[in-house]
């Protein structure tokens, strides 16, 4: 079982490639205590993951979890691409996705290559 780590948020958005995170204001998705509402935190915490892209349970676009209405707000709000970050970390694995995150400086959005 691979487990959470700080640098990788539940839903697949990077921490480390995140202002804040980086500048030591937030402890990334694991440790943040103020984190407590998201269920897909507490989900992925529960089960021992390290992000959603582990689950095997049903696939993102149907978990009420993860595609709920905070996510589709967090989304609008950052722009992100939660769904896409999944589908990134199950194509080229975990260590690929953090390396083109951070070297792309992107924390909310997946490198696609073409």
């Amino acid at each position: 079982m691979n487990r959470m780590t700080s640098e990788l948020a539940a839903c697949g958005l990077v921490c480390a490639a995140c202002r804040k995170y980086t500048a030591g204001k937030c402890p990334g998705c694991r440790d943040n205590v103020k984190a407590a509402w998201c269920d897909v935190r507490r989900c992925v915490i529960d089960h021992g993951w390290r992000s959603c892209a582990d689950c095997t349970e049903m696939p993102s676009g149907e978990c009420r979890k993860f595609d709920n209405f905070m996510g589709k707000l967090f989304g609008l709000i950052f722009r992100s691409d939660r769904r896409g970050c999944i589908e990134r970390i199950r194509e080229v694995g975990y260590e690929a996705y953090l390396s083109e995150m951070k070297l792309a400086g992107r924390m909310n959005r997946p490198v696609t290559k073409r």
